[in-house]
């Protein structure tokens, strides 16, 4: 049972290294890189989850490549709309230099400036509100409406009947447009769906006319302020939903990868538990009902007791010999099998995957060791980084088969000092240690470290002994 016992052992150590198995939210980094579990996004409507990041030993700087691609999106969205609070203070601002806000007028862009503050922070609310973390900002988006309309009738009175000319009116007509544009564009992310959304453009648009009526405009101004803040509003406002839609979008693409890992893990699961129940099934309910009568004719002083229970002992030494078998099975890996597998996955997560070399011909040990290295760099480039492409090269020069596997998702990390070299980790542990190992077994070495500004790169070495001949080169 020890050999047994042993091929059990190795079966948990090898860790994640199947392709299958690159689940974010559990895995153990390898011990090549240093990563950190941290939160790095939440689902729609707060379903939280988290996921390996990487740290960054240059601190802060890199806080950008240290997001993973749906809070990178996020990010993007949000400062898009801070960016709108500041164009909607410079739209209105512009005039600042002209001389034409001065004296009495001189408070409407300052609380125009009030405006655009409060819009900033109703929009970032909002924007937790859409993902999940916080309760709708409802007395937060009221007040907002309340600035809106005091900042659009004080404009609107200032542009018909306050100081300052003609030039002073036109900036105060800017000034009421501007604010009920910019406000249809951040209200329009504190509600649901295109109905809601058309609903809040309209209220704008009819509040527009319906001030401009009340402080006497003429009919021509109350339908140019009607159709301005309809268009715009209407505008800004499809940028709002179609910003929140491509939000969740990312998010759920991003949890539908993580599911698909999932679902591989457990559907491997099942079939290596078949394996076992197949062979080991039959064997074990012969053995019980073997030794069930055994015992009876040990009582009875029978000496064919003996004889079933040397059958029992054959019976268990088969099983033992097929769960090996089984085991053997479920860790051997094909090197090509593992490749044409390795470049389906990444490209499905939408990692450019670009796989040069033949396979054709090579021994299966060799096959095998190196198979286990494009598993475990896969996993790694699923599960660690943020890379946007791989490259992978199998090529046989110098009697050695060199399998080249590198990604442009190490964030500058990672170190060839952190690497797992030949003469690096021992023993049976996961991840790139337990790869050096089983190369070690086959007289292979492996190297995994930084290649460059952003660049990891994971070098297999095995000997390859031809018979008759040494293969110059495998086609690349």
């Amino acid at each position: 049972m020890r050999g047994m016992e042993a091929d059990e052992a190795d079966l948990r150590g090898r860790g994640d290294t199947d392709p299958g198995r690159a689940d974010p939210r559990g895995a153990e980094p390898s011990e090549t890189e240093p990563y950190e579990t941290e939160p790095h996004g939440t689902g729609p409507r707060g379903q939280g989850h988290t996921g390996p990041r990487r740290t960054d030993p240059r601190g802060a700087g890199g806080w950008w490549r240290r997001k993973s691609s749906p809070a990178k999106v996020e990010t993007y969205t949000r400062w898009s709309f801070h960016f709108f609070a500041l164009a909607e203070f410079t739209a209105v601002g512009v005039p600042l230099g002209s001389g034409v806000w001065r004296g009495s007028l001189l408070w409407l862009p300052l609380i125009m400036a009030v405006h655009c503050v409060l819009s900033a922070v109703t929009a970032s609310r909002a924007l937790d509100w859409t993902r999940g973390r916080r309760p709708r900002p409802v007395r937060l988006m009221a007040t907002f409406a309340v600035l809106t309309a005091i900042v659009a009738a004080v404009a609107l009175a200032t542009s018909e009947h306050g100081p300052g000319g003609e030039a002073a009116g036109t900036a105060a007509g800017g000034v009421f447009g501007v604010a009920l544009v910019f406000a249809a564009c951040v209200t329009t992310l504190g509600v649901r769906g295109w109905r809601q959304a058309l609903a809040v453009v309209a209220g704008h648009s009819v509040g527009a006319g319906a001030l401009a009526l009340l402080l006497g405009a003429p009919g021509p101004a109350v339908l140019a302020s009607i159709a301005a803040v309809l268009v715009g509003g209407g505008f800004m406002a499809t940028t709002s939903v179609f910003s929140v839609w491509l939000l969740d979008t990312v998010y759920r693409l991003d949890e539908a990868r993580e599911t698909r890992a999932r679902l591989a893990v457990a559907e491997e699961r099942l079939r290596f538990g078949r394996d076992l129940h197949d062979v080991m099934g039959r064997n074990l309910a012969v053995i019980a009902l073997k030794s069930e009568l055994a015992v009876q004719l040990a009582r009875r002083g029978r000496p064919e007791a003996v004889e079933q229970m040397i059958e029992v002992q054959r019976i268990a030494r088969e099983s033992q010999r097929e769960v090996r078998d089984v085991v053997r099975g479920y860790r051997e890996a094909d090197l090509g099998v593992e490749l044409v597998g390795a470049q389906g996955v990444l490209t499905a997560a939408g990692i450019d995957c670009e796989v040069r070399g033949e396979v054709g011909g090579l021994p299966a040990d060799v096959q095998s060791a190196l198979g286990w290295v494009v598993r475990e760099t896969t996993t790694n480039v699923l599960r660690h980084g943020d890379a946007g492409r791989c490259a992978v090269e199998v090529r046989v020069t110098g009697g050695k088969v060199v399998l080249t596997v590198e990604n442009d998702g190490a964030d500058g990390g990672g170190s060839a000092g952190d690497g797992t070299a030949a003469g690096g980790p021992t023993g049976g542990g996961s991840g790139l240690a337990g790869l050096a190992e089983r190369l070690r077994k086959v007289g292979g070495t492996l190297e995994a470290g930084s290649a460059g500004a952003g660049v990891f790169r994971v070098v297999a070495e095995v000997p390859l002994v031809v018979e008759g001949a040494v293969v110059s080169e495998v086609a690349s």
